[in-house]
């Protein structure tokens, strides 16, 4: 007897973890404006749901007391707002993260900040989740930020929103100012393409309508809260039937194996289907399917496995593997979304890498086609963007890369772009779809190269780079260079500045975003020159490390040479001929390098010229030995 009891608790046992196994998984967020309630949200539904341990639920009643803003009561959002200075503030700053799950579904809720500054926050929340709550306070409405997360949710392709209107208890339950609230949040939900939006009356607080419908709301028939997220049935927008796999790592345990490691982004994987592995092209065939718990006849998205493949191609890290009948696109210039999460301002033309799934590359944003106001959705001309403004843009990629549309793809459609200087994450993208000119553009083999054509002048390419304030003696240094390099043969073009702003640049001014372009034409001008085989010298002030940078990685390694002149702020203003300084000081000259634009010195420069001590004549002969090795 005591024996079938033990089977019958073991077969209970078994039954109960595999309803747990199988069951779905909805990753939500909690979004809106700053003290909405979004943390007090998260940890009722934590408690109510009976799912605290008792050490959890001691430690939540004691920081309430000494953190809370209840009095007596447990205060929820202690919860989730972890971090010292949330405590401190009663402000969420950070996401954070929770798991919970009820008999019928698991969940992974993340508390997304509420206020402006950490809207980078917020879209990281974001990027992974299925649904978004956004909690609207019953008596202030709509805000501004409530519109910015509602117009990033559309942006990131979430397409079910939970309309938490919370505090209805301080508005003594109105269902005139709900109804209210829901109608304006409906025609803002429209105008982004919003389609499923659930409005719900809430008071976190208190637990109305939480886990069960309120007596407070008899005029509210709906779902509660947690019935909602039980029950809802999230199918994403747009989606490809097709196998997209990007490699993530080339498996080699040794000489007789040779797989690729990844998820599978969309479609299914079997043995013997045909491949395309992107952006190459090269064609093969799936060999086999393979798993730590043995090969697989197929795998399906969202699985983890390593594919091998019946020819030795070149695959590595960042490609596609993709179905040859359906292959994704590859191109290097899109045109995209962006949320820029930096407090320096994006410029155009300035370089960053670009993350799209397991691949990095270089990119640049080209051209700022509009920005977006979130209030209300009117596209804005722009020069630059602020912290957290959205545009929609111009990308060019150094290389090529497979891609489908955010829409259709989160995995190969989703981006961010990284400072080259300080790896920090500054914005956040989505592709919409591939410039044609992309593919209409091809680059075109030419008989004579660079070698020749230095070869018949005798010399070695070069870009010299010169930088410095203004007054510094740039144009004096390099034109004396230049005479040198002419009466010793060499073959030579010397691009100044002022020169250059009467015809190639003369429709740019001096602001940052003009600096930046000035700069990028100029690079280009003068790698087209040091392929022409000549000894290119560039006197600009080029106050900003990241276009120097972009100038150099122009060339070949060797080939650029950068020349700081020295001089201090104090010596160049004294030497200031044409009056610049003074008019800059007087507040008659705007954006001026060194007043009221800065100027960042170069840190690993070939050639730094110290002219307070020395010289133009000296400095030039110095240069010329030192670095032409004439």
């Amino acid at each position: 007897m005591a024996g079938i009891e033990r089977q019958d608790a073991a077969a209970e046992v078994a039954a109960y973890l595999q309803q747990h196994e199988t069951k779905s998984l909805l990753r939500f967020i909690t979004c809106g404006s700053v003290d909405d309630g979004k943390s007090t949200l998260i940890g009722r539904l934590l408690h109510d749901t009976k799912l605290l341990l008792d050490d959890q639920l001691a430690a939540l009643e004691s920081d309430s007391r000494r953190h809370g803003t209840q009095g007596e009561e447990i205060d929820f959002a202690l919860l989730v707002d972890g971090l010292a200075a949330e405590r401190e503030q009663g402000i969420t700053i950070d996401v954070a993260y929770r798991f919970f799950g009820t008999d019928k579904r698991k969940f992974i809720v993340a508390d997304c900040p509420g206020h402006e500054q950490y809207t980078r926050n917020m879209a990281t929340g974001a990027s992974t989740a299925d649904l978004a709550i956004v909690l609207v306070d019953a008596r202030k409405g709509l805000l501004t930020q409530t519109r910015r997360h509602s117009y990033i949710v559309s942006l990131l392709g979430i397409r079910h929103v939970v309309l938490a209107v919370n505090k209805m208890d301080l508005v003594d339950y109105s269902q005139e100012r709900f109804d209210e609230i829901v109608a304006g949040y409906r025609e803002l939900a429209a105008s982004l393409g919003i389609a499923n939006v659930a409005a719900i009356p809430l008071s976190a607080l208190k637990g109305d309508n939480m886990l069960a419908l309120s007596p407070a709301t008899p005029w509210y028939r709906g779902e509660s809260l947690l019935e909602h997220l039980e029950n809802v049935q999230v199918v994403q927008a747009g989606g490809v039937d097709a196998l997209r796999m990007p490699v993530q790592w080339v498996c080699r345990p040794n000489h007789e194996f040779r797989g690729f490691a990844g998820t599978l982004a969309a479609g299914e994987a079997r043995p013997g289907m045909e491949v395309a592995v992107l952006p190459s092209g090269r064609r093969s065939r799936i060999a086999r399917v393979v798993t730590a718990d043995g090969d697989l006849d197929s795998a399906h998205a969202g699985q983890a496995v390593v594919l091998t493949l019946a020819d030795e191609i070149d695959a590595s890290r960042g490609d596609v593997i993709a179905a040859a009948a359906d292959p994704a696109e590859a191109s290097d210039q899109f045109a995209a979304h962006l949320l820029w999460m930096d407090d320096a301002p994006l410029l155009p033309g300035r370089p960053y890498f670009m993350k799209i799934g397991s691949r990095t590359v270089g990119a640049q944003v080209t051209e700022i086609k509009h920005k977006i106001d979130v209030n209300t959705q009117d596209e804005l001309a722009a020069k630059h963007l602020e912290l957290n403004e959205v545009a929609l843009v111009n990308l060019y990629l150094d290389q090529p890369v497979a891609f489908e549309p955010y829409a259709d793809n989160r995995e190969l459609g989703a981006f961010i772009l990284i400072d080259r200087q300080t790896n920090a994450t500054v914005a956040a993208g989505t592709l919409d779809f591939a410039l044609r000119r992309a593919g209409n553009i091809h680059w075109h083999h030419l008989e004579v190269d660079k070698a020749a054509r230095a070869r018949i002048k005798h010399q070695t390419p070069r870009c010299v780079w010169f930088t410095g304030l203004s007054g510094s003696g740039k144009s004096t240094i390099a034109n004396l260079v230049e005479k040198k390099l002419l009466a010793m043969g060499q073959h030579t073009y010397l691009l100044d500045g002022d020169n250059v702003r009467h015809g190639l640049n003369k429709d740019l001014g001096f602001t940052d975003e003009d600096r930046v372009e000035n700069i990028r034409r100029v690079a280009e001008v003068a790698k087209l020159m040091a392929d022409a085989g000549l000894i290119v010298l560039v006197s600009f002030i080029s106050p900003f490390r990241a276009e120097r940078r972009m100038a150099r990685e122009l060339f070949a390694d060797g080939e650029f040479v950068e020349v700081f002149i020295d001089t201090p702020l104090e010596l160049a203003e004294k030497r200031d001929v044409k009056g610049l300084y003074a008019k800059a000081r007087a507040g008659e000259i705007k954006h001026f390098t060194g007043i009221d634009s800065p100027y960042e010195r170069p840190e690993n420069a070939e050639v730094v010229l110290q002219t307070a001590d020395a010289t133009a004549e000296a400095l030039a002969e110095q240069l010329v030995k030192a670095v032409l090795g004439a």
